[in-house]
């Protein structure tokens, strides 16, 4: 998934993004745009970074991560606008999976290179597939996503369509097939398959999205490229998630209708999940599944772009590297991340809501590093230790829903699932616990959909503590809860395991900070029309905005702005002149103290 935009070269982070900021980025797509805005963050250059980058087979075989209820809601409870189809919620049951980097740059040490590396240097002379899928396991994946092209067009099947792939490397002397290993693998273990097919390829010149110079070029990459995905649809069953990184110019609808109707596909047109952000591994809070269906079909929505009340159920896959700060492995220079932090990662991600796809990349000699196997099992370990048998556990409908706890028993720490089934309702809940016949809170939360995993303060997890109860204070209908269940994990949380996430999106425009903005649109317009800008918290909630002012030509325009009814967290826009035109606008935002800002043509 790396670019020659995103994980290449040694410039300092702030050198990498100048360099970015020189060139006209209105057409990257994709992975290009989102890494760019992760290390536009880290160089605290997020708002100008954002005006920059403007511009069939058989159902799988789904196993649930977590112990369903007995108890079910009835059948007559009405849906919310947004629901997940049963292929989307299989998928989010899963909860975690594992991508492998591997390709030609594993023999680069983990970078670009000038010249690609010869195919008589790869030969992977002790791969085991076996054991990468033994490593997904101990992690505690359900499913692998191999990278079986990536962006320098290599292919690790025995693909017809080009000379550059395993037919001619030395390893097996060219008749291997490492998807094939991988799929019969993954089978042999348990784990369900999902492939990365890049549409970028640059031994056919094709560039982010697959899209070539010319007509003719565009022509014949598209049917180069259909015939490689016809392949890998059509060999090696069904598969759980398919890739298409930056996005897709190569029409792709009637081969996932045909092939693999039922996995799961990231980013394009078609796309039934989205990338999260961020490759950090941290997803924000609330992390929604909902959102807009204008913003679902541009292929590239992050979490971001999220909308509780949104038509589209589109739910948000959190991608991080277990070596830092490369996708591919390398020989030295990486920092392979703590048992420690992956938990925080888990937190921060799984117990948002949000699917992990935790990369662990093979070595030239094509196995996984001992290290990072060591670690991931670690991790794995830990996870299972801490939430595999519930103290208690509960299920329900309605407002409030009350689990009791066996006498004397410890809690430190609550997980509670929405059955989304009828989409994601809650919007607002607190949680207490009764002690000595008081009820006092626990925590408090806004969104709770698939999983939302909250500590308990170790105060109130002492033993005394003889029920739990979730209030629905906010909802958009009859809440329907698949389960309130109490653990006793016997540890603290991660310290940040409620720290705010930075994340990016297409159409993010700005930001704000200590209650107040102030930024430049100019570049983010246009054309004349309407706008809406939404303003999105990194924490808390908006109650309103004041004291905007919108200068159009360098004069005050109070009459072309104005609040969006019954939005108090957006404003509307009505933008006269061209794309020439200055366009600036400040105010005040009240309650969140910090956060971003969103901007869309109407």
């Amino acid at each position: 998934m790396a670019g020659v935009f995103t994980r290449a070269g040694n410039f300092t982070i702030l050198q990498r993004w100048n360099a970015y900021h020189a060139r006209n980025l209105s057409k990257i797509g994709g992975v290009q745009r989102r890494t760019l805005l992760t290390l536009a963050t880290q160089a605290g250059l997020a708002a100008t970074a954002s005006a920059s980058l403007r511009r069939p087979g058989l159902l799988p075989h789904f196993r649930s991560a977590s112990p369903e209820p007995d108890a079910q809601p009835p059948a007559a409870q009405p849906r919310t606008v947004a629901h997940p189809s049963p292929e989307q919620k299989a998928w989010q049951n899963l909860e975690m999976g594992m991508f492998l980097h591997f390709g030609p740059r594993t023999w680069q040490h983990g970078a670009m290179a000038a010249q690609p590396t010869p195919l008589s240097a790869m030969n992977p002379h002790l791969l085991d597939t076996d054991q990468w899928a033994q490593t997904a396991l101990d992690l505690g994946a359900k499913y692998i996503v191999f990278v079986a092209k990536h962006q320098e067009g290599f292919c690790w099947w025995p693909t017809e369509t080009t000379g550059y792939g395993i037919r001619n490397i030395p390893w097996r002397n060219g008749t291997g097939d490492v998807v094939g290993m991988i799929s019969d693998s993954c089978r042999r273990h348990g784990l369900q398959f999902g492939l990365y097919v890049s549409p970028r390829d640059d031994h056919f010149g094709a560039a982010t999205g697959g899209i070539c110079k010319t007509a003719a070029e565009q022509k014949r990459y598209n049917q180069i490229y259909r015939r490689q995905l016809t392949e890998v649809f059509t060999r090696y069953g069904p598969l759980v998630e398919i890739w298409f990184d930056g996005s897709t110019a190569t029409p792709t609808g009637d081969l996932i209708r045909k092939y693999q109707p039922h996995a799961m596909i990231f980013q394009g047109r078609h796309a039934t999940i989205r990338w999260v952000g961020n490759e950090q591994g941290f997803a924000p809070y609330p992390c929604w599944n909902g959102i807009d269906r204008a913003d679902a079909e541009t292929g590239t929505a992050t979490s971001l772009d999220s909308d509780p009340n949104g038509s589209v159920w589109l739910p948000n896959e959190v991608d991080v590297s277990i070596r830092r700060p490369h996708w591919f492995w390398r020989p030295e220079g990486e920092t392979v991340l703590t048992e420690d932090q992956l938990l925080s990662i888990y937190y921060r991600s799984v117990g948002r809501g949000a699917q992990l796809l935790l990369n662990i990349p093979a070595n030239t000699a094509g196995l996984l590093p001992q290290q990072d196997c060591q670690v991931a099992k670690l991790f794995g370990d830990e996870v299972r230790r801490r939430f595999r048998r519930p103290v208690a556990q509960t299920s329900g409908t309605g407002s409030t829903l009350t689990l009791n706890l066996p006498p004397g028993s410890r809690v430190d720490t609550a997980v509670l699932q929405e059955d989304t089934t009828y989409g994601e309702r809650i919007r607002a809940y607190r949680l207490e616990g009764l002690s000595a016949g008081q009820w006092t809170t626990l925590g408090e939360g806004s969104a709770v959909g698939h999983k939302r995993i909250q500590p308990i303060p170790a105060d109130a997890s002492s033993g005394q503590m003889t029920a739990i109860r979730l209030s629905v204070t906010h909802s958009a209908a009859p809440p329907v809860i698949r389960s309130l269940a109490a653990f006793n994990t016997g540890v603290a949380p991660p310290a940040d395991w409620n720290a705010p996430a930075m994340v990016w999106a297409a159409n993010l425009a700005g930001g704000w900070s200590n209650h107040r903005f102030s930024f430049d649109i100019t570049h983010s317009v246009q054309a004349a029309g309407q706008y809406r800008l939404r303003f999105v918290p990194l924490t808390g909630a908006i109650t309103g905005l004041r004291d905007v002012v919108l200068w159009l030509h360098g004069v005050s325009e109070p009459g072309l702005w104005r609040p969006a009814p019954g939005h108090p967290d957006e404003i509307l826009l009505d933008i006269t002149g061209t794309r020439e035109s200055s366009v600036k606008i400040s105010g005040f935002v009240e309650g969140a103290f910090q956060g971003q800002i969103l901007l869309q043509k109407l």
